[in-house]
């Protein structure tokens, strides 16, 4: 078997490997190669302008890697297995896990910026690429930075003098890869290998490794290049691969670079990472295994898991390149991972862990938020202080208590309160409201505003923050129309007696309305008090009461004029009893109604509160709420994604 190491070589014997091709189709062969019979169907749709890239030279490699029909003998039909499956689990957790990250993101588009969503998207893309891909393939990328022989050991582990290795810094430019199988042409397109870097092991034990087969190695530029096109292809290609192996020297193993900016942020992948202190050989004694303990010390401290003692983690392991101490091991372990084929479900899984570490401050709140009973009585008692409920209640207790006093009042008293009504100059009301001065209005749109302010932290304490600005716009924009609303509650109601006055203030007008409630009764009521059954029996005995001072009174008129014969005692005693019975059944009438005039203000007040109540429930507490489901239904799709964490991020 030949490696394909240029472009030229490749041009060379692309014809041979098409004629070689027709030729088994002729003779009703079969091409034991998934990426020649995929790319021989869409022929047609590709274009021929490639020239010596990635079709000519992985059918160049394929010629020349001695598959069955170029070694002369194709294999049994029955035999015929195809190459390249579809990733695809159907079980395990980390289907249900992209389902419902992708069930998250989508209910929180509204809710979040796109920044905030952009990694996970990106991972629910990857994830969809890699599972459209081939999941015989195990795509292994070495990374390292400049010097620490990452190329070298490139090349032991396949076999090959595949990558350049040299003095000269940076030696590997791009990053080149080396497949042990056909049918990985679909996972090197996407990590943008061009074919001309596409390589085949060389024959020998190697390549003919049955636990190396299904092996993608890609050998990548230096991390810490001075070319920013290196560092940029670096970040790139990890992104894409299984798994990676991390090539560190004696020298380097601490730096900084490293594990800031890789090995820190990749902590949670650790079961599809391998750590290997290369080039041991320069050091003396035991200074390998003290170099390589201050290294485990150092991934501890990354916060990555170490794989010792059968416990899940990265493999860390030293060897030296160069003189091949240690590169047997290395392809062992690497040979099982690869026949695990468990790799791209854990890195998926590692990239969904960090997704869900990166959305974890907008998704996890403090405590247990939520609109309690008790913030939605306060609430509600805001509301009725600001519509005038209590206000109402007593204008309904006095509205009560004054048709009382004019049913069942003396006449006497009933004239001075008619002449006290009327205003007329000199009366005492008169004078009184002269004196009194202003009173100012209280701004009860403010109590609504405060109302809706104070609900609506209540309800967002605790949350994150976008969905705890969501709640508040959802209260604030549902409370737009409240104060006209509640205004309308208040005059419907007959909120006030006498107009507006401290403590009875509405919303818009301060919601009172002058004079007597006259208007359209609230609830259904008529705007007067009903009156009880023993009313008119009380007005008989006041006008019994006022007939006998009439009566005792025009007797003694008729005995003063002496029309009537005189006796002061017998009218006198009459008109004593007019006089003294009309109070008191007044007086009787007062004490009979305190409870049924209460009772009748307390269910005014109550009306007109669970009215404000249901405004301010449909405009502000239920959009409220609606926005609170909304958070815990993307919270439990949060906890899903979480649920079977690998890494307990």
């Amino acid at each position: 078997m030949t490696a394909v190491t240029d472009e030229d070589q490749g041009n060379g014997t692309t014809e041979t490997g098409e004629r070689k091709e027709k030729e088994a189709q002729g003779k009703g062969g079969r091409w034991d190669d998934g990426l020649i019979a995929r790319r021989a169907a869409a022929a047609d749709a590709r274009s021929d302008d490639s020239g010596t890239g990635d079709s000519r030279t992985d059918r160049t490699s394929t010629d020349s890697a001695g598959s069955p029909d170029a070694a002369g003998s194709p294999p049994d039909e029955d035999d015929v297995q195809p190459q390249v499956e579809a990733y695809g689990p159907s079980d395990g957790p980390l289907p249900t896990r992209l389902d419902a990250l992708r069930e998250l993101v989508g209910l929180s588009r509204a809710r979040l910026d796109r920044d905030t969503l952009a990694e996970a998207g990106r991972v629910l893309d990857e994830a969809a690429a890699r599972q459209r891909l081939s999941s015989r393939h195990t795509v292994v990328a070495i990374a390292g930075a400049t010097g620490s022989g990452k190329s070298t050991l490139f090349n032991a582990l396949s076999g090959a003098q595949i990558s350049d290795t040299g003095l000269r810094r940076p030696t590997t430019s791009q990053p080149i890869a080396c497949s042990w199988t056909d049918g990985a042409a679909g996972l090197l397109d996407r990590l943008a290998i061009p074919g001309r870097l596409r390589r085949r092991p060389h024959p020998g034990p190697a390549a003919f490794d049955e636990a190396l087969q299904g092996l993608v190695l890609v050998d990548l530029p230096d991390h810490d290049s001075a070319a920013t096109a290196h560092r940029d292809q670096v970040d790139r290609v990890l992104a894409l691969v299984d798994a990676v192996i991390w090539v560190v020297d004696p020298e380097k193993y601490a730096d900084a670079a490293l594990h800031e900016r890789y090995l820190r942020p990749l902590a949670g992948h650790a079961e599809v990472t391998f750590v290997v202190l290369n080039q041991i050989d320069r050091l003396p004694g035991e200074a390998a295994d003290l170099v390589l303990d201050d290294l485990r010390r150092l991934l501890d401290e990354d916060g990555m898991a170490l794989g010792e003692h059968g416990e899940p983690g990265a493999t860390v392991m030293s060897l030296s390149a160069l003189t091949g101490d240690g590169v047997p091991e290395l392809r062992e372990m690497v040979g099982r991972f690869v026949q695990d084929r468990t790799a791209a479900t854990r890195r998926l899984s590692a990239d969904v862990d960090a997704a869900a570490a990166r959305l974890r401050p907008v998704y996890v709140a403090e405590g247990r938020p939520g609109l309690g009973e008790r913030a939605r009585e306060e609430f509600a008692d805001r509301l009725a202080e600001a519509v005038g409920a209590a206000a109402a209640g007593q204008a309904a207790e006095r509205e009560w208590r004054r048709n009382a006093g004019r049913a069942c009042g003396t006449p006497w008293l009933r004239l001075w309160r008619w002449y006290e009504s009327r205003g007329l100059p000199g009366s005492l009301d008169r004078m009184g409201q002269a004196l009194a001065p202003p009173e100012e209005e209280p701004t009860a749109r403010q109590r609504v505003e405060q109302a809706v302010r104070v609900v609506a932290d209540d309800a967002a304490d605790g949350l994150p923050a976008p969905w705890a600005q969501a709640v508040r716009e959802a209260a604030f924009s549902g409370a737009k129309g409240l104060p006209e609303a509640l205004d309308e509650l208040a005059v419907a109601g007959g909120a006030s007696s006498k107009g507006p006055g401290k403590g009875s203030g509405g919303v818009g007008r301060v919601g009172a309305v002058g004079g007597t409630a006259t208007g359209p009764a609230f609830g259904g009521r008529p705007a007067k008090p009903p009156r009880p059954k023993w009313w008119p029996a009380a007005v008989l005995a006041q006008v019994s009461m006022t007939l006998l001072q009439v009566f005792g009174g025009l007797w003694l008129l008729g005995q003063i004029v002496g029309i009537l014969e005189p006796g002061l005692v017998t009218p006198a005693l009459i008109m004593l009893a007019g006089v003294v019975g009309g109070p008191l059944v007044e007086w009787s009438c007062a004490a009979a109604i305190r409870g049924p005039a209460r009772r009748y203000g307390q269910d005014a007040e109550r009306r007109l509160r669970e009215a404000a109540a249901g405004c301010g429930r449909a405009r502000v507490l239920d959009p409220v709420s609606a926005e609170l489901v909304r958070y815990r239904e993307v919270r439990e799709r949060y906890a899903a994604v979480t649920e079977f964490s690998t890494t307990g991020q």
